[in-house]
C-alpha cells in the first residue's frame, strides 16, 4: 500500500537527488496565462520560463500541482475522472534532454516504486511532415532494456503535445504505460487503448519545436522537458483498487458523505452520487481557498465554482441530504488536505462562510426551480428559452437543467442556451475548455505588457492616494485587459481615477527600462520591493525596478521599456470584499 503523501514524498525526494529545485504548488488561477481559466496542468504556472525567461530557482524544477479540469465533467463519478486532482511534474528548462529525461522516468518506475520492468511499455511520436519519427527514444529505451515489441509508434493525435493555442512552443512526447494484466480485447489492442489493459503512468514532453503558423514548426532556441503524473490514478492504480475514490484522499471524504446521506444501501446511481459530491466539493473547496481565490458568480472562474457547488447540492438532495451538505465536507477535506496546502486552513472562515452563503442562496430558489422544470418538461425538450430562464431565475447551471432532462429522456436546446448566454455578456459554457485561441507565444507578448502595467498601476494608486500600505491582493490577465485587487477601504473617486491614469501614462512616455536583479527573498523584502499580499514565493526571487518609480517582487513576464505599453486607461473600479477594490484596465 502506498500513500498520496508517501508517493508525492518519493517522487520530490528523487528529483531532488537529481538536483531539481523543489517549487511550491502555484495558485489555481493562472496570472501569467490567459489562455485557460484555471491552471490544468503543472506547466501553465511556468509558461514565461518555458518560453525562455530565467527562473530564480534554476534551470532543474520539481513539484507537485493542484489542478482542474472541466473538460470531463460528465464523466465524473465513473472510476477515473475528476476535475481537482493533483500532477506530480518536474522541468528541464533548457538543460537536460530526452536521455537523461527517459532515464530518470524509468529509474523512478522501476527502483523507487518497484514497478516490474516487463510490464512497461512505452509510446515514442512515429513522425509526419512537421517532424521526424522520434528513434532517439525509442533507441534511448532500447539501451534500458525495453524490446522493440513494446515500443509503439504512435501518431501526433496520441504522442504530441500542444499547443494550447494556435502557436506557440511543442512536441514528441514518450508514453509509458503499466501492463494491469488483463485480457487483450482484441489484436489490435496497444497502450493508450481504453479497454484498461494498460495503464499510463507517466508523460515526458519534448519541447523542441515553436508552431508559428498553421502549417510551419520552427526549431525552439531554448530545448525544454515537461513530465507529468497524475497522483490519484497513480496511487489508485498501485494500490490495486479499480477506481480512484477508494484511495486515502478520498476516502474520509467519501465516508463523511456516505454518513450524511440517508441511505441504508447504496444502488450504483446513487454512488455516483456519492463521488459527484466527492470530486465537486473538493474542486469548490481548494477554489475557495487558493491563494487567488474567487466566489460563486455567473462570470468566469466563479461561474465553474457556482457549477460544481450546485451540481453538488443536487447530486445531495437525490441522497436525501436536504440541507448542510457543505459544511462537514468541506472540513474533512481542509483537515485532509492542510498540511501540503495551508492556504485552505488560513482561509477556512471564509471558505465555509462562501459555502453557507451558496447553499443557503440556491436551496432557496431550488424547489421552485424544480417545479418549474417539471412544468416545462410536461411540454416535451427543453428550449433554448426555458434553460435560460431555469439558469437566470432560478440559479440553476445548465448542467444541471441537462442532467435532469436526461433523467427524463428529454433534450435540451443547447446551442440556442449558449447564444441566450452570450447575449448576456456571461461566460460561455464551453469557456473553461479554452479562452484565448492565440498560442502561447503570442499570450506570452500580450501578458508582458498587461503585466508590467500592473507595476505602474499599484504605484500610481500608492502616490495618487497618498498611501504607501496599499498592497497588491491579486491579478488576472486576459488577452483584453488586465485586473488588479488592491487593499483599500473606499470608492475612487472620477477625479482620483483621472489622476492615477494620467501618471502612468505620463511613465509609459518617459520610456522607463524595466530592470531585473535576482535576490533573496528577505533581502527583497528588506530592499522595499512591493509583494503580492498572500502570495508564495520561493528563497530566491526576481525583483524588477521600473525607473527609479516601481520596485516589486515579481515571478511574471515583462517588457524591456515600458514605452512599448502604449495607452493605458481605467475601464472599471469597484469593490470585491471588505477592504478590497478591483480595477480593470485596458492598455489602447
Amino acid at each position: 500500500m502506498i500513500t498520496t503523501k508517501e508517493l508525492k514524498n518519493k517522487y520530490l525526494e528523487f528529483f531532488k537527488s537529481k538536483k531539481h529545485a523543489i517549487i511550491e504548488s502555484a495558485s489555481l488561477i493562472p496570472e501569467h496565462d490567459p489562455t485557460v481559466l484555471f491552471t490544468t496542468a503543472g506547466m501553465h504556472p511556468l509558461v514565461p520560463f518555458l518560453m525562455g525567461q530565467e527562473h530564480p530557482l534554476g534551470k532543474r524544477l520539481a513539484d507537485f500541482q493542484k489542478c482542474i479540469r472541466t473538460g470531463d465533467i460528465e464523466h465524473v463519478g465513473d472510476a477515473s475522472h475528476l476535475t481537482f486532482f493533483e500532477m506530480l511534474g518536474n522541468w528541464s528548462l533548457g538543460d537536460y534532454f530526452k536521455k537523461e529525461a527517459i532515464e530518470w522516468s524509468y529509474e523512478f518506475l522501476t527502483e523507487w516504486l518497484k514497478f516490474d520492468p516487463e510490464k512497461l511499455s512505452v509510446t515514442v511520436f512515429a513522425g509526419d511532415k512537421d517532424a521526424p519519427k522520434d528513434e532517439e527514444s525509442a533507441n534511448i529505451w532500447k539501451s534500458l532494456g525495453i524490446p522493440e515489441k513494446r515500443i509503439y509508434y504512435l501518431p501526433k493525435e496520441d504522442n504530441w503535445w500542444g499547443p494550447a493555442g494556435a502557436t506557440g512552443p511543442c512536441g514528441p512526447c514518450t508514453e509509458m504505460f503499466i501492463d494491469t494484466g488483463k485480457r487483450r480485447c482484441s489484436p489490435e489492442c496497444r497502450p493508450g487503448c481504453s479497454c484498461g489493459k494498460y495503464f499510463e503512468i507517466w508523460n515526458d514532453v519534448f519541447m523542441e519545436y515553436n508552431k508559428v503558423s498553421e502549417k510551419k514548426f520552427e526549431k525552439l532556441k531554448q530545448k525544454n522537458v515537461d513530465t507529468g503524473m497524475g497522483v490519484e490514478r497513480t496511487v489508485a492504480m498501485m494500490n490495486g483498487v479499480d477506481n480512484v475514490y477508494e484511495i486515502d484522499a478520498f476516502a474520509p471524504i467519501i465516508d463523511k458523505i456516505k454518513e450524511l446521506a440517508k441511505v441504508d444501501n447504496f444502488t450504483h446511481e446513487q454512488l455516483r452520487s456519492v463521488r459527484i459530491i466527492a470530486d465537486h466539493m473538493r474542486a469548490s473547496t481548494f477554489i475557495l481557498g487558493d491563494e487567488r481565490g474567487v466566489t460563486p458568480s455567473n462570470l468566469d472562474q466563479g461561474y465553474i465554482l457556482r457549477r460544481f457547488i450546485r451540481r453538488s447540492i443536487r447530486h445531495g438532495r437525490l441522497l436525501g441530504i436536504e440541507s448542510d451538505l457543505c459544511i462537514p465536507i468541506a472540513k474533512v477535506i481542509i483537515r485532509l488536505y492542510k498540511p501540503d496546502y495551508p492556504e485552505l486552513n488560513d482561509k477556512k472562515k471564509l471558505i465555509l462562510d462562501e459555502l453557507v452563503k451558496e447553499e443557503e442562496r440556491f436551496r432557496e430558489t431550488l424547489e421552485k426551480g424544480l417545479r418549474e422544470f417539471e412544468k416545462i418538461a410536461e411540454k416535451g425538450d427543453i428550449s433554448a428559452k426555458d434553460a435560460f430562464l431555469l439558469f437566470q431565475s432560478y440559479g440553476f447551471p445548465f448542467e444541471i437543467t441537462r442532467e435532469l432532462a436526461s433523467e427524463k429522456g428529454l433534450k435540451v436546446d443547447e446551442k440556442g442556451f449558449d447564444k441566450e448566454f452570450k447575449k448576456h455578456q456571461e461566460l460561455s459554457r464551453t469557456g473553461a475548455a479554452g479562452r484565448f485561441k492565440g498560442g502561447l507565444s503570442e499570450a506570452s507578448e500580450i501578458t508582458a505588457k498587461l503585466h508590467t502595467a500592473t507595476h505602474l498601476l499599484g504605484e500610481a494608486l500608492r502616490v495618487v492616494l497618498k498611501n504607501k500600505d496599499i498592497k497588491q491582493k491579486g491579478s488576472n490577465i486576459t488577452p483584453e485587459r488586465l485586473r488588479y485587487d488592491f487593499s483599500f477601504d473606499r470608492k475612487l473617486t472620477d477625479e482620483e481615477k483621472k489622476k492615477v491614469e494620467d501618471l502612468v501614462n505620463k511613465k509609459i512616455k518617459q520610456g522607463l527600462e524595466v530592470k531585473k536583479e535576482e535576490m533573496l527573498l528577505d533581502k527583497a523584502i528588506k530592499s522595499g520591493a512591493q509583494a503580492e499580499f498572500g502570495a508564495k514565493y520561493p528563497p530566491k526571487v526576481f525583483v524588477y525596478s521600473i525607473g527609479d518609480f516601481s520596485k516589486e517582487i515579481c515571478m511574471g513576464p515583462h517588457v524591456e521599456n515600458i514605452k512599448e505599453l502604449g495607452h493605458f486607461k481605467i475601464k472599471k473600479e469597484e469593490s470585491i470584499a471588505a477592504g478590497v477594490r478591483r480595477i480593470k484596465a485596458v492598455l489602447e
